[in-house]
């Protein structure tokens, strides 16, 4: 697990990445249930789920994850989240689009997802936060240096719609090369993505 902040942001971020996860179905479905619960015992689930579950295989770098945390946060910080809460918010800056619904869907946790990564945005006296993500996520944590061994190049190509793109088509790269300039093209996409919306 990995816990940090931005000297700038009043935010502190826990994040961990657990491979392999076997229940997504089942983390998805207590989300789902959590929003729709009332009273005390609703209030009480939507903590224990208060996190951003983000599907690993489409994060192409360590720096893509935390430009879209960064987002978020100042997103937050600024009173101008365009979606419900922090955690919603890094879905969201991580998709290309603007649709809420579609961010969620594909960047978020699916019935398919094996490698999940749970991000908490909160204060730094969160008690207990690895234990949380434990008792929610299963399956190993794994150091952040593991993504690039994750990530779906294709599906990240397909919805960065970066096939087309001149950058990609350039003579003489490596499919090596050609992550890494997918990677800067996405991480740019997020970074810029507050000011183009």
């Amino acid at each position: 697990m990995l816990s940090f902040h931005h000297h700038h942001l009043p935010a502190h971020i826990h994040l961990a990445l657990f491979h392999p996860v076997s229940h997504a179905a089942q983390i998805r479905a207590r989300i789902v249930r959590a929003s729709q619960l009332e009273g005390p015992e609703g209030d009480a689930e939507r903590e224990a789920v208060n996190f951003a579950f983000i599907d690993a295989r489409l994060i192409t770098s360590t720096l893509h994850l935390q430009t879209a945390i960064h987002q978020a946060i100042l997103a937050e910080a600024q009173g101008a989240l365009r979606t419900k809460t922090v955690h919603s918010e890094i879905l969201w800056a991580l998709s290309p689009n603007n649709n809420i619904t579609e961010a969620i869907r594909r960047f978020g946790v699916s019935d398919n997802t094996t490698a999940l990564i749970v991000v908490r945005v909160g204060s730094s006296g969160i008690p207990d936060i690895e234990h949380r993500m434990k008792a929610i996520a299963t399956g190993d944590i794994r150091p952040l240096s593991d993504l690039s061994k994750l990530t779906d190049w294709a599906t990240v190509k397909k919805y960065y719609k970066l096939n087309a793109d001149p950058a990609m088509k350039a003579p003489g790269l490596s499919p090596e090369q050609q992550k890494l300039v997918a990677d800067e093209i996405v991480v740019s996409t997020v970074a810029m993505k507050s000011v183009a919306a």
